[in-house]
């Protein structure tokens, strides 16, 4: 009796594993603990594991990762759904809360699963330095001192926080959780590392979203591609009804930077993080623009002021040290990539701004393009190994994208491109939306999602 009694718990033991994607160590096999409930007291009605994963993959004597696992939804659900979080940088399973109020409409239906992707959130790379300087913020002017002190901080690790590595992540965790196939929801970043996923492993994938989109082909550091969108965005705000704007503030801000071109990157970093934080209204950008033209500029150092406000982030919560050894090995840049020499940096970068038109960088400047934060800080980034990437093709991809159409994050033109790869895919632009459209839209963008995930 006593040994029945042993065999039929140990088999109950081993049903319950296999509903939550596996509980004890007999069950889940190496690199991950199964689940069970989260000891969060704000998490406590979801479910959390860890997986376990090689810093360096072609080293079997590498040091390990745990990467922080959340699951929510039915976890019972025959369909699985891979959340990811953008940045680079933010976490997974902390933002829980907010983030699953998006999926009332699928959660019956589907198993919701988000991490800590590799140097995000419980676990995070912290650079002190560096996160003081920049925060929250992507734009944001790094002093080379920071960047630096960071590299050193994580030293020869720094090559195996590339884009590579996180999608190799994301395909033990399928595993781990014996999920064949499944949908994965990018947002922002995480966007990037969705397509990425996707291009790798496109047998996997059975619906692909991503809101607020980072295309994985013509994403540079200059970002000169992008500033047609900001004059457009600013007229659009202008144009709103009730919004009596005192001028044409894209003309305004190019009036601004002529006076004073050094202005050009902490212009593009004000107006960029204003779309995230009051896509409807743009708070007081307009008439700080005008005025600044015109030679006052008390209002612009407001602005300044304010952005500086909200830019502020603990690692935990948006790992600038992430940011940097993501970025600067998976960005295309004027002087090539990551093992590129050092001391070649600036004169490429020089040379390649200095080709651009009048008409490609208004109404910002060559300033803008060759000295925004992410260009600085990855020109200071040294020499790192490139990791290796494949063909990205996306055919045959079963996509939706979703864009906000004041979205200066990650602007329009993005997400035309984004369209453009992945041939039959849908592209939805919500009229004076911004940033993260599931989370922070309107009901009909998450009906719109809940429709193609049940589909």
């Amino acid at each position: 009796m006593r040994r029945h009694r042993t065999s039929i718990l140990l088999t109950a033991a081993t049903l319950i594993a296999g509903l939550l994607g596996g509980s004890t160590a007999q069950a889940s096999g190496p690199g991950w603990t199964g689940l069970s409930p989260c000891v969060q007291p704000e998490l406590t009605a979801y479910l959390c594991g860890d997986l376990t994963v090689r810093l360096d993959r072609a080293d079997r004597r590498s040091r390990t990762l745990d990467l922080p696992v959340l699951v929510a939804g039915n976890p019972q659900a025959q369909r699985t759904m891979l959340m990811l979080t953008g940045g680079p940088g933010q976490p997974g399973p902390i933002l829980a809360p907010r983030v699953l109020r998006a999926f009332e409409g699928i959660k019956n239906d589907y198993r919701i699963v988000m991490l800590d992707q590799r140097g995000t959130g419980a676990n995070a790379l912290n650079c002190p330095e560096l996160q003081d300087e920049r925060g929250g913020n992507d734009l944001r002017v790094p002093s080379r001192a920071a960047v630096l002190a960071c590299a050193a901080t994580l030293g020869a690790d720094r090559e195996h926080y590339a884009t590579t590595d996180s999608v190799a992540d994301f395909e033990d965790l399928r595993r781990a959780l014996k999920v064949d196939q499944w949908a994965v929801n990018g947002v922002s970043y995480g966007t990037y590392t969705a397509q990425r996923y996707a291009a790798a492993h496109r047998a996997r994938v059975t619906h692909l979203v991503l809101d607020s989109v980072v295309p994985v082909g013509s994403f540079r550091g200059e970002l000169v591609e992008t500033f047609g969108d900001h004059a457009r965005v600013l007229r659009d705000v202008c144009a709103a009804p009730g919004r009596n704007c005192p001028g044409d503030p894209a003309a305004d801000l190019a009036s601004v930077v002529r006076q004073d071109p050094a202005l050009g990157p902490k212009l593009l970093e004000a107006v960029t993080m204003v779309s995230y934080v009051d896509p409807a209204r743009f708070l007081f950008t307009p008439e700080a623009l005008h005025a600044a033209a015109g030679g006052d500029n008390t209002r612009l150092r407001d602005l300044f002021a304010l952005v500086d406000q909200f830019s502020g982030a603990p690692a935990s919560q948006y790992s600038q040290g992430i940011q940097a050894a993501t970025l600067c090995l998976d960005l295309d840049f004027p002087w090539g990539g990551a093992q590129s020499a050092e001391h070649s940096r600036a004169r490429k970068a020089d040379l390649a701004v200095s080709r651009m038109s009048p008409e490609q960088l208004w109404p910002y400047n060559a300033a803008a393009a060759r000295g925004n934060g992410e260009m600085v800080m990855c020109e200071n980034w040294p020499k790192v190994k490139d990791p290796e990437v494949r063909g990205l093709s996306l055919c045959g991809v079963n996509a939706l994208l979703l864009h906000g159409e004041r979205d200066l994050g990650t602007p329009l033109v993005w997400a035309r491109e984004a369209q453009r790869d992945i041939p039959g895919s849908r592209l939805v632009v919500v009229p004076d939306g911004g940033h993260s459209l599931q989370v922070n839209g309107a009901g009909t963008v998450r009906q719109t999602v809940a429709e193609f995930l049940l589909h």
